[in-house]
């Protein structure tokens, strides 16, 4: 039951209070950068996703029965980079072969998954947080799907922005950071709510 427990807060808390892009500020390039259009967010969104799972799964393992014994845990960032950095290629590889347009879309953004901080701060806090392997796979996902979330509510805030008549002083990135600041910061009401469920 506490185990449960465990994983409904990892998972509210990934999701709403403790979003990667607006609480910790994590892959804000991507989320910039591919927001323009909501394909483009809800792919790259599934990709992160993807990746922090598999990542996170594969990270689990290596540090706990590979790293710790031989005492060479100070490895680890360089470790689960090229973990990450395997995880990108193999989903590019299944994009570019299976969804050619979303590949496209994508573009620079994709490869950038591999030095995305969200991707490797995931893999990072599920240590620094001591989680067992389910809380570990959780938190990454809890982590995707607050990444996909918010990168799909900002894509149709940025549609809507781009069919109105902005002040020339505020074209292009001032009204997108002004936009980003209020989506985060309405996603700040939900901390109270999370609290609340399960007794902070």
């Amino acid at each position: 039951m506490e185990l449960v427990k465990n994983l409904m807060v990892i998972l509210f808390t990934g999701i709403l209070t403790e979003n990667f892009i607006l609480n910790k500020f994590y892959g804000i390039c991507p989320f910039l950068g591919v927001s323009k259009t909501t394909n483009g967010a809800v792919g790259m969104g599934l990709a992160v996703t993807a990746v922090m799972v598999g990542a996170s799964a594969v990270t689990y393992p290596i540090y706990h029965y590979v790293l710790l014994p031989l005492n060479i845990e100070y490895l680890k960032t360089i470790c689960f980079i090229l973990i990450i950095a395997a995880f990108v290629q193999t989903v590019e590889m299944i994009l570019k072969k299976y969804v050619p347009p979303l590949y496209k879309s994508l573009g620079v953004y994709l490869p950038l998954i591999t030095t995305n901080c969200a991707v490797l701060g995931v893999t990072i806090l599920n240590i620094d947080n001591e989680f067992g392997f389910i809380e570990s796979v959780a938190n990454a996902l809890s982590g995707g799907i607050g990444f996909l979330l918010v990168m799909v509510i900002f894509s149709g805030v940025r549609e809507r922005i781009s069919r109105c008549d902005v002040p020339k002083a505020l074209e292009g990135t001032p009204i997108t950071l002004i936009a980003a600041s209020l989506t985060s910061l309405s996603f700040v009401g939900f901390s109270g709510i999370v609290d609340g469920i399960f007794g902070g």
